[in-house]
């Protein structure tokens, strides 16, 4: 075993090697070894200089195809620059490997400090910019983090589950409902103290107490998941007003301007959870004047009518007083018409006059974004990725870049290196997302859920 460690090693020397015969690795450092002692005097001896620490673990990777062995041998030398010139010159002199014919050729001798000096540079930088960092700070940077102590100073934490909370939250008879502390902090940013955080969909005994003594707005944002926890916390509890965020849009990063205009647009509760209730999906209504249909039960007419009376059956055939009818009994061709096929009831439609159309309910299917074939692509990454919160980006011939949570994609986006063309992550398409992904040249953006953002042209956005 060698001697010299990884840190002390100056240089590598590099060499391929072609072999007229099948060998093995052993024969391969036998040769090596055997026609080198002595050829360049004890000094320079491979055993001792393995021995003394100044020569690493010979590598040798073959492989042998039509009779022939080939591959390549990295030495790691800590000698100086001309011992190790001097070294790789008596290793390329190998000319035979046991009864085989053989030529060894340098390819490279690898100076391995030049990677380390790089690495002693970027360090450098490094430490200089904290150093610069530290004796000049910035004002724009202090004045922000002192102005988030003092929001964050402004939070309460209320009742035994600790909800994030407003200082005015007893005092004012109005409440304002938010989603979370996100959203509590940039409230109080905004001069609004009554307000309260329910965390989401989990929603504490706390809020739903409150909720109940005083006059409640339900401020959620502008996505699906903001309108299912304004549902929620409706059926719990007193809500009397809900105001949505911009479409796309959390109340976490919204201005005071668009604070202000939003509260101002809030809706009656009732009429909100009415106007959702009215956009449930098509259910299948049965036809009038059909309940008492079963396929198991004959069907059986009511009303005065001639056949009154007489059941019917798909297994038997339609039977009056006058005549027996079924499907394997017809008029021949040409044979004239008689009474048992003309008697039919008149209608009574006047000539004329057009049918009166059928009202049915038009099901607008939705348009398919993507192809067939892009949807067999991304469906099955999508799956995977389920559960995970997690998003992947790929590039133009579907291979992955990178890997990155659901929380920081649109900032990571525009630090990726290589640009990426689609975006498979699980959660919800926003304009946010939408946008910043146009910015970037992002062709496909592939979520679990789609939010209510308008189609792009650029960019192809759909959930699977």
């Amino acid at each position: 075993m060698a001697k010299t460690y990884v840190n002390t090693v100056k240089y590598l020397i590099k060499l391929d090697f072609e072999i007229d015969g099948i060998v093995d690795k052993p024969d391969i450092i036998g040769a090596i070894f055997g026609q080198s002692e002595g050829l360049l005097g004890d000094e320079m001896d491979l055993k001792e200089l393995q021995k003394n620490g100044k020569l690493g673990r010979i590598e040798i990777n073959h492989k042998t195809a039509m009779g022939r062995t080939k591959g390549s041998v990295t030495v790691p030398s800590s000698l100086d620059m001309a011992e190790t010139s001097l070294l790789a010159a008596g290793i390329e002199s190998v000319d035979k490997v046991g009864p085989c014919e053989s030529s060894f050729k340098i390819i490279d001798i690898d100076d391995t400090r030049t990677n380390k000096r790089e690495e002693i540079k970027s360090r450098a930088q490094e430490l200089l910019k904290k150093m610069m960092n530290k004796s000049s700070p910035n004002a724009q940077i202090l004045s922000e983090e002192l102005r988030e102590k003092v929001r964050a100073a402004d939070i309460v934490l209320y009742g035994p589950s600790k909800i994030p909370a407003g200082p005015d939250i007893d005092k004012n008879k109005e409440l304002i409902i938010v989603e979370g502390r996100a959203d509590v902090i940039n409230l109080l940013k905004n001069q609004i103290k009554n307000v309260a955080g329910m965390n989401g969909s989990n929603i504490s005994k706390e809020i739903i107490e409150l909720c109940k003594k005083k006059e409640v707005t339900a401020f959620v944002d502008g996505d699906r998941g903001g309108v299912l926890n304004a549902r929620k916390l409706a059926q719990l509890t007193n809500v009397n007003y809900i105001a949505h965020a911009p479409d796309g849009k959390e109340v976490e990063e919204l201005e005071r301007k668009e604070i202000l205009q939003s509260l101002k647009k809030r809706v009656l509760a009732s009429e909100e959870i009415n106007e959702q209730a009215q956009r449930k999906p098509y259910e299948r209504r049965p036809y009038e004047g059909r309940n008492n249909y079963s396929r198991d039960k004959p069907y059986q007419r009511e009303g005065n009518s001639p056949r009154e009376g007489n059941n019917y059956s798909r297994d038997k055939p339609y039977s009056n007083n006058r005549t027996n009818y079924s499907r394997d009994r017809r008029p021949p061709m040409g044979a004239p018409r008689d009474s048992r096929w003309s008697d039919r009831r008149p209608s009574t439609r006047p000539m004329g006059r057009p049918r009166e159309p059928i009202e049915r309910e038009i099901i607008q299917e939705p348009i398919k974004v993507l192809t067939k074939k892009e949807e067999e692509t991304y469906k099955p990454i999508l799956e995977k990725l389920k559960g995970s919160m997690k998003a992947k980006l790929f590039d133009a011939k579907n291979k992955a870049i990178k890997e990155i949570k659901v929380k920081d994609l649109v900032t990571e986006l525009g630090k990726t290196k290589k640009k990426p063309i689609s975006i498979v992550f699980d959660g919800v398409i926003t304009k946010r997302l939408l946008d910043a992904a146009e910015k970037t040249g992002v062709k496909y953006v592939i979520g679990a859920r789609k939010g209510k953002i308008k189609e792009n042209k650029n960019v192809k956005a759909t959930a699977l």
